[in-house]
């Protein structure tokens, strides 16, 4: 179990942390700030460059914690927190990937879950720092605010001036918030 527990979390978390590059650099294919920035603004998310930023961020960071099995729980946390905004982005296109759906979002949600509640296994930094297994009282909780915050902040950064995938005129202030 603890060598598939590994495989799971190196795929899953190298994945995740690689879609955060792509958001923030021009490795792995991404289109740089500039490019992240602009499909945030696409796919009507107000904040521009910051809103990027954070998104990046917290995939690399959240996606490297998670295979290197490293305070388990609260990267699974992230993990699905920003899935679930990825999966609000892909909602109206359906369940299905070859529709552009949030099919792959669903699955690292669910994966990022299941790694929680599971444990990260022998092989993972938290095994060698010691605090394994987690408790449920902090899995259970971190398997529900993942999601909800992911919910959150795509309620929170929702662009009224985006509406069906083109961008209105955006005003003077909106500009200048991004």
């Amino acid at each position: 179990m603890d060598s598939g527990l590994l495989v799971l979390r190196l795929v899953v978390g190298l994945l995740i942390a690689g879609h955060g590059v792509q958001k923030v650099s021009h490795r792995l294919g991404g289109d740089g700030l500039a490019g992240g920035t602009e499909e945030f603004r696409r796919d009507g998310f107000r904040g521009g460059r910051l809103t990027a930023l954070a998104a990046g961020g917290s995939q690399i960071g959240a996606g490297l914690f998670l295979a290197a099995g490293l305070l388990t729980p609260l990267a699974a946390m992230a993990a699905m927190g920003v899935m679930t905004v990825a999966g609000t982005v892909k909602r109206h296109k359906g369940l299905w990937v070859q529709n552009d759906g949030y099919e792959y979002p669903l699955v690292l949600v669910t994966v990022s879950a299941a790694v929680a509640l599971t444990g990260p296994g022998r092989w993972s930094l938290d095994h060698l720092l010691g605090p394994v297994p987690w408790p449920l009282w902090i899995t259970v909780p971190a398997i529900v605010v993942g999601p909800v915050s992911g919910l959150l902040t795509r309620t929170l950064l929702d662009d009224p001036a985006v509406s069906g995938g083109t961008t209105k005129e955006r005003t003077g202030h909106a500009k200048a918030v991004d």
